[in-house]
């Protein structure tokens, strides 16, 4: 066999090791051994293992996803969700839907402090769900905002999906954090507007509910104003340089801590929680990268990258549409395979290819991460479902029914990139030059 044959093999053994139950960043590692040995050598492999793995759990850089899990696990414990849609509440639950709505408010400023998708996504299952139970909501509208709410991480930084596409194409993790806003923004905004004419063609499944006081809305914004300060000077210090990405996540951890410490939201049972299940995200995740790292050099050598972007260079179709084509493998592969972990294998392989095509790589992030955004709530593999089925006891066919019209919003987002690629690219180009 030649080497793009043993590359192609080694791909397929990958899949049929991750269907046995394995965990894709160990069946990443093992092929790319095994690969490596068998085109070079098994003692130049040992070595490749060895110094991959260390270079990843050694590595400074790489200590920032640890940091901003923390910071959204202690936000999760801490109760700060909780306040947040509270404080939406008071200003938009009076209208149709407004329960809803400030569930995508709240879960929108909640994500700035909060990278992980299924965290929000159980955050507010357990928050707003009850809430609109409370008030008559259809659980098709309650569960389905509150498992597409949770994609909002994925693009409003500080998301552990954009930090990891950073580290994997060398792109600055400040310029991904700042072109995932505006296309964030736009979804939320996109989801309030379908929330209000959902709600308007049906009535009953939005009642709304009580009409707060201004006194009352006042009282409210300081729960608001705390995060938004925290977040603008985390990313606004990344942004000017004050400080690196592994140290805008220490100082926007110590800042959260420092706001649920002094508010007493969390004692140190749930700090203990919040540093074990960071711990546990932040390792799966490294993993992920170590067996990627092993498996790059595999690849490297078999020349499929490299083949693979001559090959894509040289159609005579319009660029655009082999993006559309690769953003559907991105969409297919996840829909198997965890979509991050899907991200981390099929990166290295596809972004020559885009490099080759044309593509500024801080949109073609901003595309790809709408597409996992899209893979965590269509089956199968549907984590921010699972997440809401398991807390709620709501049947899947439900939650999916009421996710479906959110689609609209993810993929209009899309086409407007695709049409207007500086939505992304403004907010970087203007601001880190």
């Amino acid at each position: 066999m030649n080497d793009v044959t043993i590359g192609m093999v080694g791909l397929a053994a990958i899949l049929l090791l991750f269907l046995t139950g394995i965990e894709l960043g160990f069946a990443m590692a093992i092929i790319g051994f095994l690969g490596f040995g068998y085109i070079v050598s098994f003692s130049a492999a040992s070595n490749l293992l060895a110094k991959d793995i260390f270079d990843v759990f050694s590595s400074y850089g790489f200590t920032v996803i640890p940091l901003f899990v923390l910071m959204g696990q202690v936000a999760f414990n801490a109760g700060i969700a909780r306040r947040l849609f509270n404080a939406s509440y008071k200003f938009v639950g009076h209208i149709p839907g407004g329960l809803a709505m400030a569930t995508v408010a709240g879960a929108t400023a909640f994500k700035a402090i909060c990278g992980s998708s299924p965290a929000t996504a159980a955050t507010f299952a357990v928050v707003a769900v009850p809430e609109m139970d409370r008030y008559g909501y259809s659980k098709k509208l309650s569960t389905g905002i509150v498992a597409s709410v949770g994609t909002l991480g994925i693009l409003i930084p500080p998301s552990v999906t954009l930090i990891v596409f950073g580290i994997i194409t060398e792109q600055s993790i400040g310029k991904l954090f700042l072109a995932g806003l505006v296309p964030g923004l736009m979804i939320a905004f996109f989801f309030i507007c379908i929330i209000y004419v959902w709600c308007r063609i049906d009535p009953a499944l939005g009642p709304k509910g009580e009409k707060s006081t201004w006194k009352e809305r006042l009282i409210a914004l300081p729960e608001v104003v705390w995060v938004v300060a925290i977040f603008l000077f985390m990313v606004g210090g990344l942004m000017q340089g004050l400080f690196t990405p592994t140290e805008a996540g220490s100082v926007g951890t110590f800042f959260v801590l420092i706001l649920s410490f002094v508010k007493r939201d969390i004692k140190l049972k749930g700090y203990i929680t919040s540093v074990a299940e960071s711990l546990r995200t932040a390792c799966m995740v490294l993993m992920l990268i170590a067996g990627s790292a092993v498996l790059g050099h595999f690849l490297a050598v078999t020349r499929i990258p490299m083949i693979a972007a001559d090959w894509v260079g040289a159609l005579t179709m319009n660029r655009y549409i082999i993006m559309i084509i690769i953003s559907m493998i991105y969409l297919f592969g996840g829909s198997f395979i965890d979509d991050l972990a899907f991200m981390i294998l099929a990166t290295p392989i596809f972004y020559p290819c885009i490099i080759k095509l044309g593509f500024d790589p801080i949109w073609f992030g901003m595309i790809i991460a709408i597409t996992v955004m899209v893979g965590v709530v269509i089956p199968p593999v549907a984590i921010n479902v699972f997440v809401v089925n398991k807390i709620t006891k709501v049947p899947f066919g439900v939650i999916y029914g009421g996710v479906y019209p959110f689609l609209i919003s993810l993929v209009l987002c899309a086409a407007l990139l695709f049409i207007f690629p500086q939505l992304a690219l403004w907010l970087p180009n203007l601001l880190m030059r």
